[in-house]
């Protein structure tokens, strides 16, 4: 269980050091591939009448789109449309990668769910409150936008800067909770499967069992991340923010 994490050091001894785990990059290039391949064959032969990955592709659509229109009108929503589906469809993969078998090399942890780890989650929240703000300017004016942090009394305004830090922790610390404990717990039920045959016999149906839980609890973060995602979007584009 306590494996470390694969780190290489680019520009070692410089001021421009940098030290990239290798097995988020690994993973995200993974999760990227699966993510642009499950698009491409969805829409490579489009029909009117769709069929397979294109009927896939459609539900998912249609589900962004119902989520969009839960919390703003379309005309306005619609600009996040490409944008929800395509992290409804990141995070999903992303949360469910480890969930099968995670691969170690030399007491390094190689595979295993991006989402597992807290920089990549933080690193997708601050992107997502980083979007959000720069909508609200855009579509609001900077003026217009900047008036927001002081309603509905002027003296609140560090507390909507706090809300701007809490937002980003809990959008990014609540996917991270969720997929690394499902990670921990498969990894505790798979090393008593390995231990004897009684403890294999005692974990096989638990650790299927959760398997399957967890598949569920993935698709529930994707669609909670995106959610939060259209609602944060919502509140920066709204003059009464």
């Amino acid at each position: 269980m306590n494996h470390e994490n694969p780190l290489y050091t680019a520009f070692q001894g410089t001021a421009f050091e940098m030290t990239f785990n290798l097995s988020n990059v690994l993973m995200l290039f993974v999760t990227c591939l699966i993510v642009f391949l499950l698009a491409f064959f969805s829409t490579r032969n489009m029909k009117v009448k769709p069929t397979g990955m294109q009927n896939f592709m459609e539900w998912i659509m249609d589900f962004v789109k119902g989520i969009i229109k839960n919390n703003m009108d379309w005309k306005t929503g619609g600009r996040f449309h490409v944008l929800g589906i395509t992290l409804i469809m990141f995070v999903f993969v992303a949360n469910v990668l480890g969930l099968p078998f995670a691969i170690t090399w030399d007491h390094q942890l190689w595979w295993k769910s991006p989402t597992a780890d807290p920089v990549v989650t933080m690193t997708l929240a601050a992107m997502v409150i980083g979007l959000s703000h720069y909508y609200g300017i855009k579509l609001l004016g900077f003026k217009e936008y900047g008036k927001g942090f002081f309603k509905p009394l002027p003296f609140l305004f560090p507390l909507k800067i706090i809300e701007e830090f809490a937002n980003t922790l809990t959008l990014g610390l609540r996917l991270y909770g969720n997929i690394y404990a499902g990670e921990i717990l498969i990894g505790l039920l798979a090393s008593l499967g390995a231990s004897s045959a009684v403890g294999f016999a005692g974990a096989i149906v638990p650790a299927l069992a959760w398997q399957g839980f967890s598949i569920f609890i993935g698709a529930i973060q994707a669609f909670i991340f995106v959610m939060l995602t259209m609602v944060y979007m919502a509140h920066k584009i709204d003059t009464d923010h």
